[in-house]
């Protein structure tokens, strides 16, 4: 073989040698980008869940939100303690139901609203809201409160704006200061008074009472409900029902 020969194949081999370290570094390149852009996402990523977390966690005594949405979805609904709608509404929905439930929060935002502004508002039916204890003793405590609120006609407004401002489960929020707080963004006038009510042996018998009437009629969690009308045979049983449809429809059986 000539020299010329051997020089071209010499440099033939080593722009080879060049041409694989440089695809070799530019792979490493492209990946150590690409994983400094998936460490970014992550980052992000857990920031937006950081955030979310801390603006939906609730349970703040000192920031008690949605109290005009709470009231304008109300307004203009009679109230009598805890039963809301026309007494003489022909037909009653029964709600079991405990005020740290998550699955009531969810129930109250997302499928009473319709109800409430539908048949509730055009007195084809009322609802009444009974306690029933299955997360911790801070929810009897949450249950008294709810009950006095109503001996001011303030109940429901208490128990939709306990659920909006409802903290993350056994965190222990539910104390005397975010009770309170509740009771004022409710409209709750007279606070001396509902602190007397909420305390009585009268308002924590009715929730020591519907608790086990809960619990007589079967019912296992929360939250439940129940329906009596002219089409029922007295108090049937529904369980649980988790849209407005559902329920639209039990009262119109029931009517």
């Amino acid at each position: 073989m000539s020299n010329k020969r051997e020089r071209e194949k010499r440099r033939d081999e080593r722009l080879a040698a060049e041409t694989q370290v440089d695809t070799q570094d530019r792979r490493k390149k492209l990946l150590q980008m690409g994983a400094g852009a998936v460490f970014l996402v992550v980052v992000v990523i857990a920031a937006l869940i950081v955030i979310s977390a801390s603006s939906s966690d609730g349970g703040d005594a000192s920031n008690v939100k949605d109290a005009a949405a709470v009231e304008q979805e109300l307004s203009g609904i009679p109230q009598d303690g805890l039963l809301l709608g026309d007494p003489n509404a022909p037909v009653e929905l029964v709600e079991f139901g405990d005020l740290q439930c998550p699955v009531c929060k969810a129930n109250s935002e997302e499928a009473l609203p319709a109800v409430i502004e539908g048949q509730v508002a055009q007195g084809q039916a009322k609802i009444s809201f009974r306690n029933f204890i299955v997360i911790s003793a801070q929810s009897e405590l949450a249950g008294a409160a709810a009950l006095a609120a109503g001996e001011q006609g303030r109940g429901w407004n208490y128990v939709n704006l306990f659920y909006r401002n409802q903290g993350k489960e056994g965190s222990g929020y539910a104390d005397d200061e975010f009770l309170t707080a509740i009771a004022k963004a409710a409209g709750v006038k007279d606070i001396d008074k509902w602190n007397q009510d909420r305390n009585s042996a009268k308002v924590k018998g009715e929730v020591q009472k519907t608790n086990a009437e809960a619990s007589r009629l079967g019912f296992e969690g929360t939250p439940s409900f129940a329906i009596k009308g002219p089409s029922t045979d007295g108090l049937e049983l529904l369980g649980n029902l988790s849209s407005s449809n559902e329920i639209e429809a039990a009262i119109d059986a029931a009517s």
